[in-house]
Parts: C-alpha cells; structure tokens; sequence
C-alpha cells in the first residue's frame, strides 16, 4: 500500500510516516531539514506546500497512491483567522484534488476534538456534539475542512478527532504547560478541570486502523482518545516532575480570570501582529473544565481502541531524555 502522508515533518505525521516506513510511504512536509532526516532514514519524501497549489512536476514525481493522511495543519490557540484558513481549509482542498488526482481510494484526515469545546463541563462527548459556536479558529477551520473532507466519498473519506496528543516529540501539549510553568505560577481553579489525553502511538494506531479499514466504511468520523479523563493539575504536576520543572499553583476565581484574559485577547487582536497574550481563554478553558470522550464508534467501525494509558504514556515520552534534551 502506497500511503502519502502529509505533515510529516511534524510531531504526529512524523511518527506515522516511520511506523508506515516498510508499507511504501511517502512523506510530505516544508520544513527542508526534517525532510532530510526523514529521508536518511530511507523515507521517500516531497516537499509540498500545501497551501499553494500542487505544481505537475511534484504530481509526477509523487506517483499513485493508494491512501492518504491529513495529518498538516497549523495547530494552535491563536493566530490570525487568514493563516487558518490557508493552512486547514485552503490546503486541505488542495490536498483532496491531489489525492483524487493520485487515484487514492482511502483519505484519512486528522481533524481535533477541540471542534467539541465549550466552557461546561462535557463528559462522554459523541460525534454529532458540535457546539454553535467554535471557540477559536482552529477549532473553527477544522471542523470546516472536515467538511470539504467528507464531500469527497470516492475517496472513502474517514475523520478522526484526536483529543490532546502526547509523546516524544510533542511540541505543543506538554512543553506549552510546562513553560506556563517556568515563566509563572500556574493557574488553578475549583473545580479543576480534566481531558481525555492521548499518546500518539495510539493516534498512529487509529491511522492504521483507517487506513486498511474496508470500501464500506466511508464518511466516517470519529472520536480518538487515550479513553481515560485525566485532571489538569495531575498532568501538569506529572510533566513537570518528570522535567524537575518547579511548579507553583495561583488558585483563582474562574469568572475573574476568564474576564481578565479575554480583556487581554481583546487588546492583542487590536496590536500590530496579533501577538500571542500570556493565556487564552481557551487555555483557562482547559483547567478548569471537563471533557472526555465518547469512543464507542471508533470501536465499532473501526475495530480500535487505546492500548496507552497516561502512566505508561508518561514513561514513554520521558523514558528516552527526549523531553530533557529539547527535542519537545
């Protein structure tokens, strides 16, 4: 099976495009250096910028496919809303006529249970649970390229939403809360908040399981989880344990904190550049509320389930120094 694989230069891409190395696959991304490591490893790659799009010559020089995964996309609580659009509607339309153009007979796209997120407290979320309001623009565009996705049916299109990805190198999830917490006390709130979290070893399972999945499962979506709730502060205390990160708790009142950030988002957006504030209301969103999945339909179309709990997924993004070497 020829699998072409986008985001490979990324955190997620980059591990399934090695565990998929002996099934043909090819290996996309923009970042020149990571290619190259990616290709000393005996990768075929091509370097796409999916946002423009795809030039013949780097149509010819990819080949057919059986499968692609989506896994690129511009992953973050702030930015501006035209850099969303490019990289996760924009590039996943570009992505789709590809794939069509490549003969491909399966699309896996990574989208993100942040498509689900409210400011409540939401246990056993279920697929069809979208709110009506997204709460930033990354939530937003992917549930938007989601479905530009879904309208490709000949190409047998399967969504999954992982929710908070974890594990050697992660550059988002962990490292974020960790520079919370080297800068400043971290905020705490009761009740305190939980997530399901989920190792990316079982993401990568999840690709797999998409992609030899059979012709009748199409349009697809489904929840990926760890399928544990976790609470925050037992994430952040375990992280930065594991990093000798000292962590010092600020216990706060929600609405105050809540309307203090949004106060400060209000002045960033109006700065020149948009600058990123200290914390999003997203990001207070996360400690102090709950939400965890509802993984029943990912059990029964796809046969999967997580292997990977959050002690073992601890020890395995810590066990090779990855975390202490800067490598997340």
């Amino acid at each position: 099976m020829a699998v072409l694989v986008t985001g490979a230069t990324g955190f997620l891409g980059a591990h399934l495009a090695r565990a998929l190395r002996d099934q043909g696959v090819i290996a996309t991304g923009r970042d020149r250096a990571k290619l190259a490591r990616l290709a000393a490893m005996g990768l075929p790659t091509c370097r796409l910028d999916l946002a423009q799009p795809i030039p013949a010559v780097d149509r010819d020089r990819i080949g057919p496919v059986d499968a692609v995964v989506h896994c690129a996309a511009l992953s973050s609580p702030w930015g501006r809303d035209a850099a969303f659009e490019a990289a996760n509607v924009i590039a996943t339309r570009n992505m789709l006529h590809l794939a069509r153009e490549l003969g491909a007979g399966r699309f896996v796209f990574v989208s993100t249970a942040s498509v689900y997120f409210q400011f409540c407290d939401q246990d056993g979320v279920s697929e069809a649970q979208i709110p009506p309001r997204f709460v930033n623009a990354y939530a937003r565009t992917k549930y938007q390229a989601e479905q530009e996705v879904l309208k490709y049916s000949d190409l047998h299109p399967i969504v999954l939403r992982p929710r908070g990805i974890y594990g050697a190198g992660d550059t988002a999830l962990l490292p974020r809360l960790m520079r919370v917490a080297q800068r400043r006390a971290v905020p705490r709130f009761s009740p305190a908040g939980a997530t399901d979290i989920t190792h990316v070893d079982d993401v990568v399972s999840a690709c797999q399981r998409a992609l030899v999945a059979g012709p009748d499962i199409s349009d697809a979506v489904l929840n990926v989880s760890g399928g544990q709730g976790v609470a925050l502060p037992e994430i952040i205390s375990a992280a930065c344990a594991q990093c000798d990160v000292p962590l010092r708790w600020r216990d706060l009142p929600f609405g105050s904190a809540l309307a203090a950030v949004r106060a400060m988002e209000r002045v960033a957006k109006a700065l020149p550049g948009q600058p990123e504030p200290p914390v999003t209301a997203y990001a207070l969103g996360i400690l102090r509320y709950r939400q965890t999945m509802n993984l029943e339909r990912a059990k029964s179309v796809l046969g999967w389930q997580p292997q990977i709990n959050f002690e073992e997924g601890l020890r395995r993004t810590f066990s090779d120094g990855a975390m202490r070497q800067g490598v997340i």
